[in-house]
């Protein structure tokens, strides 16, 4: 088990090019921490630099409260799966699990328990005399996180290690290393491009974009009060809607005039942009797509109209794709009848209604959030 502490962490690449823009994160005992942003955000360099794999140009890196900057991979007591499995394909499925142990030295016996345990908590058990080559994807990557599970390390690193799976082999590997973490019980972190395994296996989150961190919360706290339009944009399939707007003052309150319609804020947001002393403003509003509430079109309160797009049938919801006066927009509808998708087709006039408390406000120029974050 191990806790870890990383001190303004940065990476810089021939002198210039930044990959980690100085990280300050704490990381608890046997928490499950996910890095998660688009390809080139840095988050892999974070990792092997926390594995040793890549030298630390600033900051300093601390594993149970012990400088690790300039201590060798090999003695940080970390396992590392990466997504391209890198089994030996000449040896078995057992072979594979035990290497690591066998080079260092560790008895027959030793070696013979922990490569069982580990084949037992990965369901590989009827594998371990096959070659790589015999397995389906899944099966291998079960294999390379066996080869992890047998070091006993203090702390499991994974480099997008389901990339290479298919979608429904996925599904079942995350609920596989979810299982995984609540067995062995140590520090997992976690890296991948995919919000949906972010969402699904992290304690924390940890968003990246060029390097720098956006924002570190639990998935409930990264979705309901997300930092900046980047964040807001990035969790939540489909995307947060986002349309320009005005942050006026209104009978002595706050509220948002948005594509010709006034909507008056809560108390609770009135209380915090007050308390914040925030000017009207051009804003960016977001609210995401299942937040949205179809309606008639002579209904009252802050009522957009436009015309369907195109729909998506997704089996329980339909994902309806709205042109509001050019700007497009996807509200999501829980429906029971697959019938109903009949009602959407190109050109139908599309009524819906924005909702106060689940709006958010974006600054228009930095897109930070004008609502405080709870973290």
């Amino acid at each position: 088990m191990a806790t870890l502490t990383l001190k303004g962490l940065k990476k810089v690449y021939d002198r210039h090019v930044v990959a980690v823009q100085g990280m300050d994160l704490e990381i608890r005992d046997k928490e499950f921490i996910v890095f998660v942003g688009p390809s080139g955000c840095g988050k892999s360099t974070t990792l092997r630099m926390i594995a040793g794999l890549e030298r630390i140009s600033e900051g300093e890196l601390y594993i149970d409260g012990k400088l690790v900057n300039q201590l060798p991979s090999k003695d940080r007591d970390i396992a590392m799966v990466f997504q391209s499995y890198a089994l030996y394909p000449h040896m078995t499925v057992y072979d594979n699990i035990a290497f690591g142990m066998k080079i260092r030295h560790a008895s027959k016996e030793e070696i013979d328990r922990k490569v069982r345990e580990a084949a037992s908590i990965l369901n590989i058990t009827e594998f371990l005399n096959r070659k790589p080559k015999a397995l389906s994807g899944g099966q291998r990557q079960r294999v390379a996180i066996g080869r992890a599970i047998v070091r006993e390390p203090k702390v499991f690193l994974m480099d997008e290690p389901l990339s290479n799976l298919d979608a429904k082999l996925r599904n079942q590997m995350r609920a596989e290393i979810l299982k995984l973490h609540q067995r062995i019980d140590t520090t997992f972190l976690y890296v991948t491009h995919d919000q949906t395994e972010a969402m699904t296996l992290g304690d924390r989150i940890v968003i990246m974009k060029d390097g720098f961190v956006q924002q570190i919360g639990t998935p409930s706290q990264v979705f309901d009060h997300p930092a900046n339009t980047f964040v807001a944009g990035f969790i939540g399939a489909p995307q947060m809607n986002f349309l320009d707007a005005e942050l006026i003052r209104q009978d002595g309150g706050y509220a948002v005039s948005v594509a010709g319609v006034c909507l008056p804020l809560t108390q609770e947001q009135n209380a915090a942009l007050d308390a914040a002393g925030t000017p009207p403003q051009p804003i960016t509003l977001g609210v995401r797509p299942e937040h949205l509430e179809l309606c008639g079109p002579d209904e009252e309160g802050a009522v957009l109209h436009g015309t369907c797009d195109v729909f998506e049938l997704m089996g329980s919801s339909i994902h309806i794709h709205v042109d509001c006066g050019g700007k497009p927009i996807v509200l999501v509808r829980l429906t029971a009848e697959p019938q109903e998708s009949r009602n959407y087709y190109h050109g139908t006039p599309i009524s819906f209604r924005l909702l106060s408390p689940l709006v958010h406000l974006f600054e228009r120029s930095s897109g930070r959030n004008l609502l405080p974050v709870q973290n």
